[in-house]
């Protein structure tokens, strides 16, 4: 690397979520430059998709000065696997999910700078390790709740990968045995029940298999999203708060194995659901309490990310432009 490259003030980072994709340009302080967002899912494959992006890209770049100011750029990514730049397999991206998808050197070789790759749930553990409420710690486990269900995992300060890449895929640990189906090929992933996607369908479930009056039966049953159960059990729907409970005991329950492996300081829950707070957090911890190994209870806390979602990740993936 030459000393001109070692002045390039930024690098782009893009959280690359199940439904949107967000990019930043960060400089050496952690301050998000400029930013711009597309959408992940509905392209005929992944080169239109990184089409959309470098245009989208094209605009925040000339805001900062052009891509000459550009040192590298940081990737979390569903399925991505950091020591080949790639996504793998990822069950939640329709152009990722049958093969395996060079993303890193796509967009290295559009944009003429070094990129590098790592897991979305990864960058966001970066992301809370360096700005947020994990600055300090050196053992703890971030996990996202959005589209699906994703672990970021570390371990005397250092994430874990694993001998391929691909460690700590916590949201597709079975927690119920032939359970719902999941987008991977297996049933009962906690992915399927602890998800926003998994929480829409305990919704129809319910709704299903009960005759209880709920403000959710006003709706059309195949279009509830979580967040309709989120306003539903902030009105005070006892339904929606059943739901709420349900997710969350599925949840502590598998803390509660996953503090087994690495007796984490804490669990920081990241995304949309967090939005529940207490209704989401507090069967979390009765749950955990009441499955966890004796020597494990009373150490770990239960946070929540203080940080912005799609900005932490941002931040998370750009960490890692740094060090290419």
């Amino acid at each position: 690397m030459n000393s001109q490259q070692n002045l390039k003030p930024y690098v782009i980072g893009l959280d690359l979520g199940g439904t949107n994709s967000v990019f930043g340009i960060v400089d050496s302080r952690g301050e998000i430059k400029a930013t711009t967002a597309i959408r992940t899912q509905g392209y005929a494959g992944v080169d239109e998709y990184v089409d959309a992006a470098v245009d989208a890209l094209q605009v925040i770049i000339e805001q900062v000065g052009g891509i000459e100011q550009i040192k590298a750029m940081g990737i979390g990514a569903p399925n991505g696997n950091y020591y080949n730049g790639t996504i793998e397999f990822a069950p939640n991206l329709s152009w990722g999910r049958d093969g395996i998808v060079p993303l890193a050197d796509m967009f290295s070789k559009r944009l003429n700078i070094p990129v590098a790759l790592t897991n979305d749930a990864n960058a966001a553990a970066i992301g809370e390790m360096t700005y947020g409420v994990a600055r300090g710690m050196k053992n703890f486990i971030v996990i996202t709740l959005g589209t699906g269900v994703g672990s970021g995992i570390v371990v005397n300060g250092q994430l874990v990968y694993g001998s391929d890449g691909f460690a700590g895929e916590l949201g597709h640990t079975i927690i119920r045995k032939d359970g719902r189906p999941c987008g991977c090929g297996r049933k009962g992933c906690l992915e399927c029940y602890c998800s926003a996607t998994g929480v829409a369908r305990t919704a129809r479930e319910m709704l299903d298999t009960t005759d209880e009056p709920s403000l959710l039966r006003e709706l059309n049953r195949d279009e509830i999203t979580s967040l309709d159960v989120s306003i539903a059990a902030g009105k005070g729907d006892a339904l929606a708060k059943r739901i709420y409970e349900f997710t969350g005991e599925i949840l502590g329950e598998a803390c509660s194995d996953f503090t087994a492996f690495s007796s984490p300081e804490a669990f920081i829950f990241f995304g949309g659901l967090t939005k529940a707070g207490d209704l989401l957090m507090d069967p979390i911890k009765r749950a955990y309490d009441e499955h966890v190994l004796k020597i494990f209870k009373g150490k770990a806390k239960f946070l929540v990310s203080g940080l912005d979602g799609s900005s932490a990740a941002v931040l998370g993936a750009s960490a890692i432009g740094w060090e290419i």
